[in-house]
């Protein structure tokens, strides 16, 4: 297949970071789901797309003058919820800003980029904790395990992280700060 897999994302503090880790770890340890531990934990604004490496410039130049007109905005992580019987994640409370983050950059890299995704599916941003290899059999346990968890952060999103799946699981290629120039 042509070009690597990037996606494009939103990425909370460092100590959010390791909370959100941690609640992976759990279900990789009890309840056999280890998928979600190949990323750091994120939001994702843009799925994963292909996009050739030597053309990397063009990609990141379009990312920094998106991110240069962004304004840094609060995002509110608040418990726990689900898709169906397939993924557990941390709800991510929707907002104006983060809906406007999401439609302009996905705007932005069509227009630039001629960036697109087939995903009709509307914008419901999340963590993911456990997915892919959550087996139906251990779903309802791992929910039971994760659904009565008080869990409320807040971080300030400052930029649009860029990653790029290698060997098994997604890097960061780099973050562009969200400097609120426009």
């Amino acid at each position: 297949m042509p070009g690597k897999l990037f996606f494009i994302a939103l990425l909370p503090d460092g100590t959010i970071q390791e909370e959100v880790t941690a609640f992976k770890e759990t279900a990789a340890r009890r309840f056999h789901s280890s998928h979600a531990l190949k990323s750091p934990p994120h939001i994702t604004l843009f799925p994963p797309f292909r996009w050739e490496e030597e053309e990397l410039p063009y990609l990141e130049k379009a990312l920094e003058r998106y991110a240069a007109g962004l304004r840094p905005f609060e995002v509110t992580l608040q418990g726990f919820d689900r898709f169906d019987s397939r993924v557990i994640f941390v709800r991510v409370l929707p907002s104006t800003e983060l809906e406007r983050c999401q439609a302009g950059l996905k705007e932005a890299l069509a227009q630039t980029l001629g960036l697109s995704h087939a995903d009709s599916r509307p914008f419901h941003p999340h963590m993911t904790v456990a997915f892919k290899d959550l087996r139906r059999q251990r779903f309802s346990d791992a929910w039971a395990y994760f659904s009565p968890i008080e869990y409320e952060r807040r971080f300030r999103a400052e930029g649009l992280t860029l990653l790029m799946h290698r060997e098994g699981r997604w890097h960061t290629v780099k973050t562009f700060p969200a400097l609120g120039k426009r």
